[in-house]
């Protein structure tokens, strides 16, 4: 820097520099952050690779549980058949001793 270059010129020069940078730098950022929010948006529009693995393991599980659901309902379906079984069973034999008694 020369003599003849008043201070004040000098520090509005490197303001000025410094500005410019800070400008360049916070486009950047702005073109980072637009970058960033447009890959958010596109992973939340088509499932990203945590959200759409996680949803198809919740879809595993349902389809599991629903199974589970099936076999527990056929189970409950065939014990209410045999506990039908056996209190028409119990009905039968209480009539048959009635009437043995009434004789």
């Amino acid at each position: 820097m020369s003599d003849s270059v008043r201070p004040e010129v000098a520090a509005f020069r490197d303001l000025e520099t410094l500005v410019r940078h800070l400008g360049d730098e916070l486009a950047g950022f702005r073109r980072r952050a637009l970058l960033a929010e447009a890959k958010v948006r596109d992973g939340e529009a088509q499932g990203s690779a945590p959200a759409g693995q996680q949803r198809r393991e919740l879809q595993e599980r349902v389809t599991q549980l629903e199974h589970e659901n099936a076999a527990l309902r056929g189970r409950l379906e065939a014990a209410a058949a045999r506990t039908k079984q056996m209190l028409d069973r119990v009905r039968f034999i209480r009539q048959q001793a009635q009437a043995g008694g009434e004789r």
